[in-house]
């Protein structure tokens, strides 16, 4: 049988070999775009800080607080009058929805058992991008967040409600503000929180501004 000349399998096989070396090139090319599109963004300086206020209704009165081994410029909020479970946990600003579900395990801390075994992590959190690398963190919440990856919100919208899910001592909202990859100061209604670093006991009060008509953010 007739399989060709030495001469023409050469030409085939050196074909087959620039084939092979083009799609590796336009592969690793392609990669290369791929990871460009979602490292340059990062590395871009963050935007000007947005107009954050406080996570909780309008008018309300909440202390801010931190413990030694809290973490630096974690805040936990818990109202100063009435009760905490159940009370309305709202965006600081608008943004898009990241996160919303479960970090870390739930545990069993509800308000008909409140000193049930404490679960893991953040429990019921949701995650939200302010734009200019920009983000929001709300944890422990009481039950699945009542927004979804992917949505828009306004600032004051309802994300959620308090609880104590995650590992959680009491029914308290744990709030972060983050510029970048860093955690940075809560600010709120342009004027910083005042909980820093975690090495001895803080607490303040701060009244929310976080009302209907003033629900400012990116169009």
């Amino acid at each position: 049988m007739t399989t060709g000349s030495p001469a023409r399998t050469r030409t085939l096989r050196r074909g087959r070999s620039r084939a092979v070396r083009t799609l590796l090139v336009v592969g690793a090319v392609a990669a290369l775009l791929a990871v460009a599109l979602v490292v340059v963004p990062l590395l871009r300086p963050p935007g000007p800080r947005p107009l954050f206020q406080l996570p909780v209704p309008c008018g309300e009165t909440w202390r801010l607080s931190t413990y030694p081994g809290h973490d630096d410029y974690d805040v936990d909020l818990f109202p100063t009058t009435g009760e905490a479970w159940g009370r309305p946990v709202l965006a600081s600003y608008a943004g898009t929805v990241t996160e919303a579900g479960i970090n870390g395990s739930l545990g069993g801390r509800t308000p008909d058992d409140p000193d049930g075994p404490r679960g893991r992590g953040g429990g019921h959190w949701v995650k939200i991008d302010h734009g200019g690398r920009w983000e929001t963190q709300y944890l422990h919440l009481l039950e699945p967040p009542l927004v979804r990856v992917g949505q828009r919100v306004a600032q004051g919208e309802q994300l959620g409600r308090v609880g104590s899910t995650g590992n959680s001592g009491a029914p308290h909202l744990h709030y972060e503000q983050r510029r970048g990859w860093e955690k940075v100061e809560t600010w709120f209604d342009a004027a910083p929180s005042g909980i820093t670093v975690d090495d001895t006991e803080q607490t303040v009060e701060r009244r929310s501004h976080n009302c209907a008509p003033d629900r400012r953010g990116p169009a």
